[in-house]
């Protein structure tokens, strides 16, 4: 009998359409950041019950913009850029277990389907978006430079409703890209039973960070942001703007080779 292959589903005798290869995964693209302050109390809300609040500026938050281009072991995936390029909007809090502080995304769209089979595996909330943001070159006059007065947008939709907007204008440079998004990941792993009323059959908490980094300069500046809702995304009612800290933006790659489980409370259902 034929082996069935393939990191995730769909699994096929030669694993050739499995949705996600394995890992390592690599990245290479450019993050636009917008920190700011919201009550903490809407952080505490957003968190397990078992996961605390960061004890330093527990409000803080960042809403940033990745422009990726992506692949696994070979490279492959380049060749057919449909299958390496995609954008993504994600919201990030810090949060604390155990006494260590952790990033945690909480919210997260992309434009492409393998993006979400790993998000999903690694415990990412990935919705399907759409996600926009000015692009740096060096040649043009279609483009803003790296450099002190330039201006960098970008906004998410999803289901057609416009749900952020952010523009970020450099002032200098910076020794690093804010502090919200600076710690290992902390994420929930979870599926429900097929069986209602049976709880989770995966319930994972698992933390993971990136290996390999290879940053560009970042720089900061003043940032404006607005967020909104709609019947089927809550983003400005969970997290609302209090104060804008500012804005940043690298360029960077980095290598995904795998996590950390903290504790495992799956059920055999």
């Amino acid at each position: 009998m034929t082996a069935l292959n393939g990191f995730l589903a769909p699994l096929t005798p030669s694993g050739a359409s499995a949705l996600v290869p394995k890992p390592p995964w690599y990245y290479s693209g450019t993050l636009l950041t917008v920190e700011y302050l919201t009550d903490p109390a809407n952080v505490r809300a957003i968190l397990p019950p078992d996961i605390d609040l960061a004890p330093d500026r527990p409000g803080a938050v960042a809403i940033i913009w990745a422009d990726w281009q992506s692949c696994s072991e070979g490279g492959l995936e380049l060749l057919d850029p449909v299958r390496a390029q995609y954008l993504e909007a994600f919201v990030v809090v810090r949060c604390s277990h155990r006494g260590v502080t952790y990033s945690r995304c909480v919210a997260i769209w992309v434009t492409k389907d393998f993006a979400i089979g790993r998000g999903w595996f690694q415990g990412y909330p990935k919705k399907l978006g759409s996600v926009h943001v000015t692009r740096l070159f060096s040649h043009g006059k279609a483009t803003p430079r790296l450099e002190a007065g330039a201006q960098i947008g970008a906004s998410l939709s999803a289901y057609d409703h416009r749900l952020a907007s952010a523009v970020v204008t450099l002032r200098e440079p910076s020794e690093d890209n804010g502090f919200v998004n600076g710690h290992r990941m902390l994420h929930n792993r979870f599926m429900p039973s097929i069986s209602q009323g049976q709880g989770l059959s995966l319930d994972q908490l698992v933390s993971m960070g990136g290996t390999d980094a290879d940053l560009g300069p970042a720089w900061r500046g003043d940032a404006e942001l607005s967020l909104a809702d709609s019947p089927w995304d809550e983003l400005h009612s969970i997290l609302p703007v209090d104060e804008i800290l500012g804005g940043y933006y690298r360029e960077l790659g980095v290598t995904f080779a795998g996590g950390d489980l903290v504790e495992d409370r799956s059920r055999a259902v």
